[in-house]
């Protein structure tokens, strides 16, 4: 079991994006990408606002988290320009590792403005029960899959060409990770994949997984964002 008051919650966000770029700080939603995330975290009767990071390096970026209130781990420039090469290391990326004072870490992707404050908040609460190194979210899929060679992945369950019939996969929602700070000097983020249980996955709803990386996505959940907000 795992203690909330031992479990960092963080946002990691840059300036540096190609595809998109200034997408955390542009206006979205009559907010920003960054302020919309962090706002649902400061609003949680779940996690402890000390506990609460945004890590960044940009100015306009710290701007955005005084404003809501939250703890900012100062980000260095060489992280934020980091591009994940062959001889990089996970400690470059994520400095924060041995300088806040956690035991483990959530991380959150702030271009996922879908997703739900509960959604974060049960993440969390499976994560502090379970004794798994890590947890990552994922989307329950049932559709058809092949390999690079061709070979059909997912049977179907009677010979019927019925995605009903379809064996059930996961797939990465790349918004909510979890993971050990200790071990991430060894180059460990999460755990083991290929180890049974050392990390948990957390099927959640695509509809709160829609990722804003390219131009043509932030034009749309733009959109999709001011329609729903409106509804309410």
């Amino acid at each position: 079991m795992k203690k909330i008051e031992e479990v960092a919650v963080l946002v990691q966000a840059r300036l540096t994006s190609q595809r998109c770029p200034q997408k955390m700080i542009r206006p979205f939603g009559g907010s920003t990408l960054t302020e919309i995330t962090l706002k649902k975290l400061k609003e949680s009767k779940l996690i402890p606002d000390q506990n609460i990071y945004l890590s960044a390096y940009d100015e306009p970026l710290k701007d955005i988290a005084k404003k809501v209130g939250v703890n900012i781990f100062h980000r260095s420039e060489r992280s934020a320009l980091w591009d994940g090469g062959p001889d990089a290391h996970l400690t470059e990326m994520y400095e924060w590792w041995n300088k806040i004072p956690f035991k483990y870490v959530v991380m959150i992707n702030a271009c996922t403005p879908f997703l739900e404050i509960s959604t974060i908040e049960k993440f969390i609460t499976e994560y502090c029960k379970t004794d798994s190194r890590g947890m990552f979210a994922v989307m329950e899929k049932m559709n058809y899959f092949w390999d690079e060679d061709l070979n059909f992945l997912t049977p179907l369950r009677d010979g019927a060409m019925n995605t009903k019939n379809v064996q059930k996969t996961y797939e990465a929602a790349h918004c909510l990770y979890a993971g050990r700070l200790d071990v991430m000097k060894d180059g460990v983020w999460m755990g083991d994949f290929d180890t049974p249980g050392d990390i948990e996955l957390f099927p959640i709803e695509e509809k709160e997984c829609f990722d804003v990386d390219y131009e043509w996505e932030f034009f749309t959940y733009d959109k999709m964002y001011q329609a729903l907000n409106n509804e309410n």
